[in-house]
């Protein structure tokens, strides 16, 4: 399973961004949480938004609920992340991820990470 971001890039307070994810290596997602963690400098990965699998029920954490949408094209095997009224607390590497739970976005319940990509906010 391979997992490849894009799209982070340097933007300013109150822009918006969108992420992506090209999922490869997977022909069917049975079980499975499809996730956005982040990682700030000196801090602990965080969850960000995860979606199941199961039923499309999302999850999202307290700073970015409102303000980030995630979406999975299943058929494209891609997954998103977008991202409105950014903030400069939203700075920091962004990881998408593959797991089998997703209440709680608690990462030691993932075991597919991508290589990230940065958003920076000024």
């Amino acid at each position: 399973v391979q997992l490849v971001e894009s799209g982070g890039e340097s933007v300013q307070e109150g822009a918006s961004l969108k992420l992506s994810c090209a999922v490869s290596g997977l022909t069917t997602y049975p079980e499975n949480c499809m996730a956005w963690f982040r990682q700030a400098e000196g801090k602990e990965r965080e969850g960000v938004a995860g979606i199941a699998e199961r039923d499309g029920s999302t999850f999202y954490g307290a700073s970015v609920k409102g303000r980030f949408t995630i979406r999975h094209d299943v058929a494209k095997h891609m997954l998103y992340l977008e991202m409105n009224g950014l903030k400069f607390d939203d700075t920091a590497m962004y990881y998408c991820a593959i797991g089998y739970e997703c209440p709680g976005l608690d990462r030691d319940n993932f075991g597919y990470w991508g290589q990230g990509t940065q958003v920076t906010v000024s």
